[in-house]
């Protein structure tokens, strides 16, 4: 008698391509971004229990957690380096997608969908790093915050939202806190279960025609467990050796003489010197979002190529995609520099 597939098997097709699923075609990138955030999602769920979301105690919080609770240290470090490496793989997986012709229809509004859940990934990542409040995260938040006051009409009323009042205060924790959990872990977690689904729903992952041979949901699941399996080493290895830093709590009466910003939004630092706010700040990093966001719609309508690296059909959607990597990730070095 067969054995029947339990929970988990059932969240799987019961077959993908053989050619599709190798390793050299999507390098586990999907996989290892789903693998993140549930450790993301746990690790920060045992942070809860201890992190005091106010201005007075978030980061004597901090410290107590990685002085004085048994394993806090690493579960904080965790926590950091999943978020560091989800950004990173999230990424990859964009420009995979990108040069595999997997944004194509009929998955385009799934590609849509990516988007939406990298940039909510981007601001989950802002938020957590600001709620360190260290002295560190003082001239980022500072800037961040004043980037949504330049909107015109709902600037001041988004900059209310954020920080809980007129300025930076009391109130600003919590609300960050708020966001962090609500206004954007859960939007984040919806988006991504909604992602997933349009994966089955478009046909599963991007195929070239014509079909070839196919493996079963056993040996995908196989292949997932080695791949979260060596994921968790690497992590856990960097997590061990490089444990976050904490510095003392920010003081918004006496800032740091120098401006910095969390690495991820370092290309944004570097376009605000050659711009007003608005511009560098705001319509810029939308703009770049927004030409992504037409590939599949403006620059590459075809189906063609799909599932093809560097298909020719899509040549011009591959050139703006990295093209903009490129522009940022230049931007990012130049501001480590």
């Amino acid at each position: 008698m067969a054995k029947r597939p339990g929970f988990f098997h059932h969240l799987h097709p019961p077959h993908i391509p053989d050619r599709e699923a190798r390793w050299r075609y999507t390098f586990g990138l999907g996989g290892t971004a789903v693998y993140l955030f549930v450790i993301l999602a746990l690790t920060g769920a045992l942070e809860v229990f201890y992190y005091i979301p106010s201005a007075a105690e978030a980061n004597r919080s901090l410290q107590a957690m990685i002085t004085l609770v048994p394993y806090g240290w690493l579960v904080r470090s965790l926590h950091y380096w999943a978020a560091q490496g989800l950004v990173v793989v999230s990424v990859l997986h964009l420009l995979r997608v990108v040069f595999t012709g997997a944004y194509k229809p009929p998955r385009r509004f799934n590609w849509l969908l990516g988007l939406s859940l990298l940039a909510l990934l981007l601001l989950l990542n802002f938020t957590g790093y600001a709620l360190r409040w260290d002295s560190d995260i003082a001239w980022a938040l500072m800037v961040g915050t004043n980037l949504l006051r330049s909107i015109p009409l709902v600037g001041s009323g988004l900059y209310g939202m954020v920080v809980g009042g007129s300025e930076i205060g009391a109130a600003t924790v919590a609300r960050l806190y708020g966001w962090h959990l609500f206004g954007l872990m859960l939007p984040a977690f919806f988006f991504a279960c909604w992602h997933i689904f349009r994966v089955r729903r478009d046909g599963g992952i991007s195929r070239a025609k014509p079909r070839g041979a196919v493996i079963q949901r056993d040996e995908l699941v196989r292949r997932e467990a080695i791949g979260a399996l060596s994921v968790s080493i690497l992590l856990l290895v960097v997590a061990l050796l490089f444990p976050p830093a904490l510095g003392p709590a920010a003081d918004f009466g006496h800032m740091p003489t120098e401006a910095t910003a969390p690495w991820f939004f370092l290309w944004v630092q570097q376009l605000l010197r050659y711009g007003p706010p608005l511009l560098m700040g705001v319509v810029a990093p939308l703009a770049l979002l927004a030409a992504l966001a037409l590939l599949p719609y403006a620059v590459d309508r075809r189906s063609e190529g799909a599932g093809v690296w560097f298909n020719r059909e899509g040549r011009a959607a591959q050139w703006l995609a990295f093209l903009i990597m490129v522009f940022v990730l230049g931007l990012i070095l130049w501001g480590t520099m």
